[in-house]
């Protein structure tokens, strides 16, 4: 028992002395390169173009494919109405499980959900698609 704990001494490391310094030289290190890749690019600044004007939109500009649905119904209703409209929507989608609690018993019910949710699907895909090719 006394050659376990004997050979379980000389196999450890200590933490306080070695982790600690360890860690303690790889923070100075890393912040050694973020000072000097912030002191470069104070010194020698990597320019891209005019900077964005934010009154005056490009017109190829076009949002990642996840908005393009949201983004084209923007063009057909007002830009107030199509930035209430899908958060009204989500919130409804959120609390309308603690809202509706009855239990469903009918086939008819879930017919109607499944044709609408459908319906709602196969909209947002179209509008997708046609976000991205206009």
């Amino acid at each position: 028992m006394a050659e376990i704990e004997q050979q379980a001494k000389e196999t450890t490391v200590p933490f306080y002395p070695d982790h600690v310094s360890l860690e303690a030289k790889v923070v100075i290190g890393v912040s050694i390169i973020a000072l000097l890749v912030g002191l470069i690019g104070l010194f020698a600044p990597v320019g891209l173009g005019e900077p964005a004007d934010p009154m005056n939109t490009p017109a190829h500009v076009k949002p990642e494919w996840y908005f393009l649905g949201l983004y084209q119904l923007l063009k057909y209703i007002s830009k107030t109405a199509g930035a209430v409209l899908p958060i009204l929507a989500v919130l409804v989608i959120t609390f309308w499980p603690f809202i509706d609690r009855k239990p469903d018993t009918s086939r008819k019910s879930y017919n109607r959900r499944a044709i609408g949710e459908t319906i709602f699907m196969v909209i947002l895909i179209a509008m997708t698609i046609w976000g991205e090719v206009s």
